[in-house]
This record gives C-alpha cells, sequence and structure tokens, in this order.
C-alpha cells in the first residue's frame, strides 16, 4: 500500500507516529508523510528549517512534504490558534499540489489538534482516499481541560466541527478504551471506532549502565524520582512542586525532570522562590535515543497530570515508554492511566492535584526495599508487552488499512 500519513509534527519533533511511520516502512508499505515545518516545543523553527525551507526531505525511507505554518511562539492561546489554523490552510491548499501519487489510505495523527482532520477531508475528496483517524486528545474537552478556550459558545462551534471531521472518516482510532463514550457522541457510526494505543518505541529497553556514562554524570546522587516530558499547564507542576517542597528535607530525594515547556521559566523562578535548589534539578532537552539511558539511573519515574474529567479518560503515551523500560513508576493520576499502572503492578498511585499523597507516594518509594522497587519494573513491563508492544500493534494496524483500503475498492 501506499500510505499519507498527515500530521502537523513530524520528526525532528519528538513524535510517536515517527516510529509508526518508520515501522509501516519496514513492513513493505510506501509511506509519505504530509506536515509542517517543526517548530515543537521550543516555538520558533528548529536550526535550518523555515517557512520555505526543506520542503522535501528523507526519513529513513520515509518521503516528508512539509508545507508552511506560523510557529507555535511561547504557547500563548493566540499563537497556538495562528499555529493550528495556519498548518490546515497551508496543507489543505498546498497538500493536495505537494501530494501528487496515488494513496491507498491515509492516516491522521491527532495529539492536537482536531483541526488537521479539515486538511484530511481536503485530501480525502480530492484523492478519494478513505481516512483512518487517530485520536490522541479529546477536542472540544481538552480545549477547556487546558483553560485554553472557556467560551461555551466557541466550545459548542468545536464540538460541530469534530461532528463533522468525524463523519467524513471512515475509521477512528482511540488511543484510550475509555475515549470511546466521548467519541460516540459526535459520530453516527459507533461501529467504526477501535482501540488502538500508543506504544512506545524500540529503543525503549530495559538498561543497566555504569555510573559514568554521561547522562550518569548528569544525575545528583542518591534516590532520583524521574519526569520526562512536556513542561506544561496540562502535567500538574504545581502539585510536583509543592510536593517537592514538602520534601525539602530529605535531602537524599532529588527530583529530576527531562524536557522543555511554555512554563518552564515560571518552574525555574519556583525553584528559586521555594528554595529547592539543592533537590530539584531541571536537566533540560535531551535526544530521544538517550531516554532509556537516563531512565535506567531512576529509582522512580513520574507520570502526572492536571485533575479533571478528560484527563481521567487518557493514558499519558510517556506511560508506555516508562513500562517498557522496566522503572518502577509514580502516577498522581486518575482513570485510565491509573488502571494501567495499578493493574500492570508496575508502581504507586496517588490523586492527581494532591501535593500530600505525591509526596507520601515518593517516601514509600524511598523507604521500600530495592527488590520490591525491582519486581515492580519488571511487572511493568511484562504488561507493556502483552499490551502494548509495537510490532503487535502494527500488525493490527496494517491489516485494519488494508481493510479500508479494500472497502474503497469495492
Amino acid at each position: 500500500m501506499h500510505i499519507l500519513i498527515i500530521s502537523q509534527y513530524f520528526w525532528p519533533e519528538n513524535f510517536r507516529i515517527n516510529e509508526l511511520s518508520l515501522s509501516l516502512k519496514k513492513k513493505g508499505h510506501q509511506v509519505t508523510v504530509l506536515t509542517g515545518q517543526p517548530n515543537y516545543p521550543e516555538g520558533n523553527f528548529l536550526k535550518g528549517y523555515g517557512f520555505f525551507k526543506k520542503n522535501r526531505e528523507n526519513y529513513d525511507g520515509v518521503n516528508i512534504i512539509r508545507v508552511p505554518i506560523i510557529p507555535r511562539g511561547r504557547g500563548s492561546a493566540f499563537r497556538l490558534i495562528i499555529n493550528y489554523l495556519s498548518f490546515v490552510l497551508s496543507a489543505g491548499i498546498l497538500g493536495p499540489a505537494f501530494c501528487h501519487d496515488k494513496y491507498d489510505v491515509i492516516f491522521v495523527y491527532e495529539p492536537s489538534p482536531v483541526t488537521i482532520g479539515i486538511s484530511a477531508i481536503v485530501m480525502k475528496k480530492i484523492k478519494r482516499v478513505p481516512i483512518m483517524f487517530w485520536v490522541q486528545d479529546l477536542w472540544p474537552e481538552t480545549l477547556s481541560a487546558v483553560g485554553v478556550i472557556r467560551s461555551k459558545t466557541i466550545l459548542k462551534i468545536v464540538g460541530w466541527m469534530v461532528r463533522f471531521i468525524y463523519s467524513q472518516c471512515d475509521r477512528i482510532l482511540i488511543q484510550s478504551k475509555s475515549f470511546r463514550s466521548s467519541v460516540e457522541k459526535y459520530t453516527s457510526k459507533p461501529e467504526s471506532i477501535f482501540y488502538f494505543p500508543n506504544s512506545a518505541e524500540e529503543l525503549y529497553q530495559p538498561l543497566n549502565l555504569k555510573a559514568d556514562v554521561s547522562e550518569g554524570e548528569l544525575m545528583p546522587s542518591d534516590f532520583r524520582v524521574m519526569f520526562a516530558g512536556n513542561i506544561g499547564a496540562a502535567q500538574g507542576f504545581v502539585t510536583i512542586l509543592d510536593a517537592a517542597s514538602l520534601l525539602k528535607e530529605h535531602k537524599k530525594i532529588h527530583w529530576v525532570i527531562l524536557g522543555d515547556g511554555r512554563i518552564r521559566p515560571w518552574v525555574e523562578d519556583e525553584i528559586k522562590k521555594r528554595g529547592l535548589e539543592e533537590t530539584f534539578h531541571l536537566l533540560g532537552k535531551h535526544p530521544i535515543e538517550t531516554m532509556p539511558r537516563f531512565f535506567s539511573f531512576a529509582d522512580a519515574l513520574l507520570v502526572t497530570l492536571k485533575k479533571d474529567p478528560i484527563f481521567s479518560l487518557t493514558i499519558p503515551a510517556k506511560l508506555q515508554s516508562y513500562l517498557a523500560c522496566g522503572r518502577p513508576v509514580i502516577a498522581a493520576l486518575d482513570g485510565a492511566g491509573a488502571e494501567v499502572v495499578e493493574e500492570s503492578k508496575s508502581g504507586l498511585v496517588c490523586p492527581p492535584d494532591d501535593s500530600n499523597k505525591l509526596a507520601k507516594a515518593v517516601l514509600e518509594m524511598y523507604s521500600m526495599p530495592e527488590e520490591n522497587r525491582k519486581r515492580m519494573g519488571k511487572d511493568g513491563r511484562k504488561y507493556f508487552e502483552t499490551f502494548f508492544e509495537g510490532k503487535m500493534l502494527i500488525n493490527k494496524l496494517e491489516t485494519w488499512m488494508k481493510e479500508v483500503a479494500e472497502t474503497r475498492e469495492k
């Protein structure tokens, strides 16, 4: 098959769609990706890229077609809206001209915004190709949850748009089983909804490295609670900082943050205000290839989300990476994500937005015998292999794509 992937984000930006595209390529399919100029999460174009630079690239055999977009800047609501709309317009207008091949299926990756579906619909109408739409974030719910839009009127309009987009999709894939009821509200075809969870790149494996490697030299000594990912509004950093403040006198407990995001300057200010310089460490953004190496030095891997009904339906994508690396997890979550940690017996769970219970969970993990933490890590890896292993999921996706393509041919 010739598969057209439409994603606002793609390599060298770090998203799951990168590995998925390579996996489909390895299965013998021709894969083309229609995407924007990379600017996430920094907010500015990555070095070497610009409005009309590197419009065509090759990523290990995957063809990349880039359209110009307005970068997201510092992530204000206005700039995000402009960023989203610029991709919709650019991909919708230029996409059909740039993507001149024949395709068997369009696969849409939607970690936000859902507006990307409009570009896919334009391609569908012109190319007469079916759409598979992979829902990572629920709209319009996510917009209200993170405070980007509060107007009920605007949210209602977004809901109409979501209904239109879903109506044009031949199959809708959901990354969490809990998404089903929310998606069903916006489609008249519940039979078109399929559960397709995130996996983790093959590089995420349990490692046992010596302390003298480069990643180990960046580590504080003693007990390390490690968070990897976006430093943003949804990740509950107020709770993380409050818990760190409660444990401030436990000098052997260190909070290690890998990543970047639009509220990092605020986090840096809070570290100084709270006097957490000795125990709270921002190590910045590092290449995805180094993540398993960093994780190997974690005594516990931390995943958090703000308390909100919409987030309780979500399985944070980093959770699969954590489980794959065989390290114990501390999860300040409820709902679907918490259920995964509990079912896998991979760590400790506490409610979101509760700094006291997060601090208690960290102390509990710190105090337990090392063999107990190792057992949690092994149980998490076993659970990953059973439910989230990449090759198994790609085989399933490939089967669905062939079914959709054959339906179109008939």
